[in-house]
């Protein structure tokens, strides 16, 4: 029994050790945002001596703020949510569904997620350009709206589903339309809310895509805005810079706070 309790203590001080690990980053970000440039220069590594906002409204006054987090909101929710809609049908007829080179198209698909998206870069950018599309927003989201890792996860996830179930939905008269869209998403909620998560991020803060098909601010993303503050002086504005860092991290905290009970109960039931 006490053997037991000292495996928990060590288990939970491991956690919280690598938690703290993990956090330390974020809280030097924090801090730096709230000192002044004075105080980055005499002692950087000491705590702000005061709480100020005026590096957060420097940042509002640089930029406009808010059409930024609108356009890269949308995006990232445009991008998730048109991956999900095709990785649904395609990931459904990988699991459940028995047709020739089924195998191939699943090798197929892996192999899909061996090629850098830098390697894309150049046909991509050539076909959009000649369609005329570069510095819009059909050229951020486009690129994007067939996920492979989307695919794969959806996939796994459905063959732990029993086929028992789609075939008694059948049954009933369900189209294979509705076992995709209504039948199996309350059942893959976890997955969804972990695939979600993962391309809200990812594509919340992309840096190099939008820098590639964007020329100036009418479709410029967040993460390009908060590089522009890095070239707008030197390195006493290190508490902009970060204060531009920290409202760009919030969204995505926010997003993993309102979908963590999902993630959990995701590890937990071992799907997704």
């Amino acid at each position: 029994m006490t053997g037991e309790r000292n495996v928990r203590r060590l288990a939970l001080a491991s956690a919280l050790a690598a938690a703290l690990l993990w956090l330390f980053p974020y809280a030097w970000m924090l801090l730096t945002s709230l000192k002044t440039p004075q105080e980055l220069l005499k002692a950087p590594t000491a705590l702000p001596g005061a709480f100020r906002l005026s590096a957060y409204v420097e940042v509002f006054q640089s930029l406009p703020v808010a059409r930024y987090v609108a356009l890269t909101t949308v995006m990232a929710l445009t991008i998730a949510a048109l991956q999900i809609a095709i990785a649904l049908p395609a990931a459904y007829a990988l699991a459940k569904l028995d047709f020739r080179w089924r195998a191939a198209a699943f090798a197929f698909l892996l192999s899909a997620l061996l090629i850098p998206a830098e390697l894309r870069f150049v046909p991509t950018f050539t076909l959009f350009s000649a369609l005329g599309l570069v510095n819009t927003l059909p050229a951020l989201v486009l690129p994007f709206a067939v996920s492979a890792f989307g695919i794969f996860l959806l996939r796994q996830a459905l063959l732990v589903i029993p086929d028992s179930l789609i075939e008694a939905a059948r049954l009933d008269g369900a189209s294979e339309l509705y076992i995709v869209y209504r039948l199996l998403p309350p059942i893959l909620a976890p997955a969804l809310a972990a695939f979600f998560l993962v391309s809200f991020v990812h594509h919340w803060n992309d840096y190099f895509w939008p820098l590639v098909m964007t020329v100036d601010d009418r479709v410029r993303t967040l993460p390009l805005g908060i590089a522009l503050l890095r070239e707008q002086g030197s390195g006493v504005r290190w508490h902009i810079i970060m204060a531009g860092s920290t409202l760009l991290s919030l969204p995505a905290l926010g997003l993993f706070a309102f979908t963590q009970k999902y993630l959990l109960r995701g590890l937990g039931s071992g799907v997704g």
